[in-house]
């Protein structure tokens, strides 16, 4: 019993101690590499939400590992992102970005801190940090646009896809979690503003289409059909949500299709 509590404060700890900078982050010299920073704070963020809730309805440390894990991974791709010197984006616009995530991790230092005291979440505190989590991925989202547009590269659409794919998932992951796990769920059921489930099933649908057109070699056709087969088996779960519908089956399929997706992203950059 000691030791697990003395895991929960090493885990919470961690979380709070991250800060500005990054003893192993190294700045990306590339557009390419800068796009693809911005993409995985997107997902991290999303990623770490999702265990939230998980742990806001069964308190397990394995579970708070997983959020301390995704705010890291954020927080690495963030810290890349200020050390880069490609000048792809003003110090304004990082900066900017770098306020809302502070304010993010605050809020989810706030809600952690709850769940260990009582035993379940503060109603309030989470509608804050879903809302600030949606307005700063959405500020995200418009940076990575932007920088798109200032590397005057030329992007892979099917690239892009699997990216949007992928925040997209992790985003809908998020809002399922709060439905299934959260001991409020019948009174909160994420960000006011965020479109319905079955609306991003639906986003995700013409997205995975997107990547899915084009030459494709053996490998990277097994993955893809592999992607197609799991959201085939959990779409229905994502469209038509139902409370019989079990949770951690859906938590790991999404999961999957995650890990496939980013292994598209890998193979089609290679052959470009």
């Amino acid at each position: 019993m000691e030791d697990t509590r003395l895991r929960v404060r090493s885990l919470v700890a961690a979380l709070i101690l991250l800060t500005l900078t990054s003893l192993g982050a190294r700045a990306q010299e590339t557009a390419g590499g800068f796009l693809s920073e911005l993409h995985e704070f997107r997902v991290n963020n999303y990623m770490a939400l999702d265990a939230y809730y998980r742990f806001s309805g069964n308190g397990d440390t394995d579970t708070l590992n997983e959020i301390v894990i995704g705010i890291n991974a954020a927080n690495d791709a963030m810290n890349t992102i200020i050390k880069s010197t490609t000048g792809v984006l003003s110090t304004e616009q990082i900066e900017g970005l770098n306020q809302e995530f502070d304010q993010f991790k605050a809020l989810m230092r706030s809600n952690i801190n709850d769940v260990r005291k009582t035993g379940y979440p503060d109603l309030r505190l989470v509608s804050d940090m879903a809302n600030q989590a949606l307005a700063m991925n959405n500020m995200a989202t418009d940076l990575y646009m932007a920088a798109q547009e200032s590397a005057q590269t030329e992007t892979n659409p099917r690239v892009e896809a699997a990216r949007s794919a992928a925040v997209k998932m992790a985003q809908m992951m998020a809002k399922y979690s709060v439905r299934t796990n959260s001991q409020v769920a019948q009174t909160f059921q994420g960000s006011a503003t965020e479109k319905p489930l079955d609306e991003q099933a639906r986003e995700f649908d013409q997205l995975l289409a997107t990547v899915m057109r084009g030459d494709s070699g053996s490998e990277l056709k097994e993955i893809m059909s592999d992607i197609s087969s799991k959201w085939e088996f959990i779409r229905g779960s994502y469209i038509n949500y139902n409370e019989k519908n079990v949770g951690f089956v859906i938590d790991r399929y999404s999961k999957g299709i995650l890990k496939g997706l980013a292994t598209t992203i890998t193979l089609l950059q290679g052959n470009a």
